[in-house]
């Protein structure tokens, strides 16, 4: 889907206070797709905060002699690594930065594109365009071979991964505040309230912005899954996170040399990778019918 689709498809929308809200939280109710995907995440994210009182081994003590146990084995639920180290614990305390670098570049590029995105279509003229051309260089290149290059060339470790994934995410949710706000613009009432003399920045507070975040927010929850996925493939490709941190990226990588002694183990952390992912968009997809006041 492009982010012309995106945006027309989440068209602007005013809110109604807590009324609209509350009619957001009832259409997600009614959806059990949405509210089991809810769930599991929820559970995810409780498992991770609460690892160190959850009575769980030290996810980072090894043991040369019991490497490779299989799934079941005593002591060990769902089997040990590569080092030793019991996998269970590895997997929760993984979720951790799995699900810390999935939704914090999202989110710090949600404040700067969706500024951006919004100053650029409600100035428009000179400073609309200074600011898109500088967006449509980066959407010259892939996401993927962006995060690559950048993250490559800062280093590994999970501070330049944060910094080049949000570099990553920050153009598509520029392109899509954008195209919604300049949409926003040109509606009456904002005619209305400039011609009562008030500032560019009261406008933009009290008129544009109520209608502009929800649809910006939506598409943002949607790069929260490319976003992990992401995080993972730069700790696979050994420039993201570095060991001995648990990451799922970090740990399917490690295990790649066990698919032949151990298959099912070593796809523990790809199915984690899997089911939060798809989790994270089937949410998506459910918040953003819920929040489209014409269904």
């Amino acid at each position: 889907m492009s982010l012309a689709e995106s945006a027309s498809d989440i068209a602007p929308v005013s809110t109604k206070g807590n009324g609209y809200w509350a009619g957001v939280l009832r259409r997600l109710r009614r959806d059990p797709v949405s509210v089991v995907c809810l769930a599991v995440i929820l559970a995810l994210i409780l498992a991770a905060v609460l690892a160190p009182w959850l009575g769980l081994q030290d996810p980072y003590k090894g043991s040369m002699i019991a490497r490779l146990k299989p799934i079941g084995t005593e002591g060990h639920l769902l089997g040990t690594d590569e080092q030793g180290r019991d996998m269970l614990a590895r997997l929760i305390y993984g979720g951790r930065l799995s699900l810390f670098m999935g939704l914090v570049p999202v989110v710090l590029a949600f404040f700067i594109g969706g500024a951006l995105g919004v100053t650029a279509g409600y100035a428009g003229g000179r400073v609309n365009t200074a600011i898109m051309r500088v967006v449509d260089v980066f959407f010259a290149f892939p996401s993927v071979l962006l995060a690559i290059a950048i993250s490559g060339s800062l280093g590994a470790g999970v501070t330049n991964s944060l910094v080049s994934l949000t570099i990553v995410f920050i153009p598509p949710i520029t392109r899509v505040a954008e195209a919604v706000t300049s949409g926003v613009r040109s509606l009456d009432y904002i005619d209305a309230a400039r011609a009562t003399g008030a500032s560019a920045l009261t406008v933009i507070r009290v008129h544009v912005l109520g209608n502009v975040l929800s649809p910006i927010f939506v598409y943002a929850t949607s790069l929260t899954s490319v976003c992990m996925i992401l995080a993972a493939g730069l700790s696979f490709l050994g420039i993201g996170v570095k060991p001995p941190q648990a990451e799922w990226g970090l740990m399917l990588n490690t295990l790649r040399s066990a698919i032949y002694i151990n298959p099912w183990l070593s796809a523990l952390p790809g199915v984690m990778i899997f089911v939060t992912s798809l989790c994270l968009n089937l949410l998506s997809d459910g918040l953003r019918s819920a929040m489209n006041v014409r269904d």
